[in-house]
């Protein structure tokens, strides 16, 4: 059975710099999409990067673009996120996602996700 399975979170003061990995194993398939989103206390969850294998488009929302960056590396099934300027706000469970189409860049939306990984941000 597929899993996917995230490292790298941990805490913080503002300005500084985290990067979460994920990787995928057992699947018999390949995944299209793949991208990460966030669970924060009393708010929803919220997609901070995506993006499809087909293609180089990768989707951030305004609340961390130009501060976080996804980056795969294909022959090990990895994805990192990249996350600098860390803000306070930041806070929060982070889970890595994936599925076989992209019908939408928020990948709280798709079907395979990890454990999730804390990250903590202190001001």
């Amino acid at each position: 059975q597929g899993r996917l399975v995230e490292s790298g979170g941990g805490s913080v003061q503002a300005g500084g710099s985290l990067r979460l990995s994920c990787t995928a194993s057992g699947y018999s398939y390949k995944m299209k999409c793949w991208g990460w989103f966030r669970q924060t206390p009393g708010e929803e969850r919220e997609g901070v990067a995506a993006f499809g294998t087909s293609g180089g488009y990768k989707y951030y929302p305004d609340s961390v673009k130009g501060r976080f960056t996804v980056s795969p590396e294909y022959p090990q099934n990895t994805v990192y996120l990249q996350m600098d300027n860390l803000k306070p706000e930041d806070t929060g469970v982070y889970y890595c996602a994936a599925d076989v189409s992209c019908q939408t860049w928020n990948p709280s939306h798709w079907s395979h996700r990890g454990q999730g990984t804390q990250v903590t941000v202190s001001s």
